[in-house]
């Protein structure tokens, strides 16, 4: 009976001890899980090929941003900085060199000529010429004969004006001659070829538009606005525009711009209202270009505002990068608003004083993809 007993306690002591092992290799188990969990959405990226790969990160603070409104709008050229030659003889055009649009002319350059040698009036240098030298003999003839009042006050000052004009056509055409029966046409002012409107051995007639020419200095910025924002638009104070050949955006503020009017109302033809800007061209700014522009207006205190290269999206959702330490980073949803071409504002998802990729975030998207590293092995 003595052994049955001993059988039994040695029986109850191996199950307790079995029990226990059980128990203790199940909590280790649970906390190596809790520890993979806690960094399963860390992404690792060593300084080294975050610098490589061009990674700015940026400690986010609230500052001052102004409202935003949307529009599109054009370029255009502002009044004084343009000039059309037209032509100021009959007869055919001839390019003595190329003039193609966008080339550089300076003042008084040769554009091109226009024969008159051929027309069946002749050449109007000669006629200007030959109406010149009447007028001016029949005024000398009449200087002589008003001393002895034998032509009256009355006549003298007809006479003398039909050689005043007849000298002003005569020098007018003398200085662009070319002889031979040809007239050069020159710029008027220095700048660049806008358009040509005519080609060679085009009929021309007088005041017929032959080059358009543009000086680039000031250029005005057109925008049109929905008129849902009529009441909005007298608190615009400046804008920002992008241009779709270089997708770069300028600011207003920086090229000397200011708001020259907008419209009151809308016509019949359209919905929206004009708001008009001028501004120094101090960029490659293309005139008659059509633009996407950001009017900006009221500011907005204590905001939180983030380049919009720090932005990405998957499937219409917007997503930060913050870093946690110096290799570590984490995907951060945030909720954009408006934005004003290069800054957007954040309205939520962000606090202050996060350090947030604001360059060189899809490489650190890649990063995350290829899971090169695992997460749990980065030691804090």
């Amino acid at each position: 009976m003595e052994k049955l007993y001993l059988w039994g306690a040695f029986a109850g002591a191996l199950l307790l001890s079995v029990s226990c092992g059980n128990g203790s290799s199940h909590e280790g188990h649970s906390h190596e899980t809790e520890s993979e969990s806690s960094h399963s959405d860390e992404i690792i990226l060593s300084p080294e090929k975050a610098k490589a790969a061009g990674v700015v990160v940026e400690t986010i603070q609230p500052k001052a941003f102004r409202q935003v409104i949307p529009a599109g709008g054009q370029v255009q050229a502002a009044q004084g900085d343009e000039a059309t030659v037209v032509a100021h003889v009959a007869g055919m055009v001839s390019f003595g060199s190329s003039v193609t649009e966008g080339m550089s002319v300076g003042k008084g350059a040769n554009l091109l000529t226009i024969a008159t040698g051929s027309m069946a009036d002749g050449d109007p240098a000669q006629r200007a010429k030959i109406a010149y030298e009447t007028a001016r003999q029949e005024y000398e003839r009449a200087s002589k004969l008003i001393e002895n009042k034998i032509v009256s006050a009355k006549d003298f000052a007809g006479i003398r004006q039909n050689y005043e004009n007849a000298k002003l056509s005569y020098e007018a055409l003398a200085a662009q001659s070319r002889g031979s029966g040809r007239q050069a046409i020159v710029a008027p002012i220095g700048g660049y070829v806008k358009s040509c409107l005519v080609k060679e051995g085009d009929y021309v007639t007088v005041g017929q538009p032959l080059v358009s020419i543009t000086q680039n200095r000031r250029l005005f910025l057109r925008a049109e606005v929905s008129e849902k924002y009529y009441k909005y638009l007298g608190q615009i104070r400046s804008a920002n525009f992008k241009t779709p050949y270089d997708d770069r955006v300028y600011e207003l503020d920086e090229l000397h711009g200011k708001v020259l009017s907008f419209g009151k109302a809308t016509d019949a033809s359209s919905f929206f209202i004009p708001v008009t800007f001028e501004f120094d061209n101090r960029g490659e700014v293309v005139p008659g270009s059509f633009v996407e522009i950001y009017l900006l207006s009221s500011e907005m205190p204590n905001t939180m505002v983030l380049p919009k290269t720090a932005l990405t999206e998957e499937q219409g959702l917007f997503f930060v990068y913050l870093q946690l330490d110096e290799e570590g980073y984490k995907k951060q949803e945030v909720t954009p608003g408006t934005d004003n071409g290069k800054e957007v504002q954040i309205l939520s998802g962000l606090r202050a004083g996060d350090k947030v990729v604001t360059k060189g975030a899809y490489q650190v998207k890649l990063a995350s993809a290829s899971n090169a590293i695992p997460a749990h092995s980065h030691e804090h």
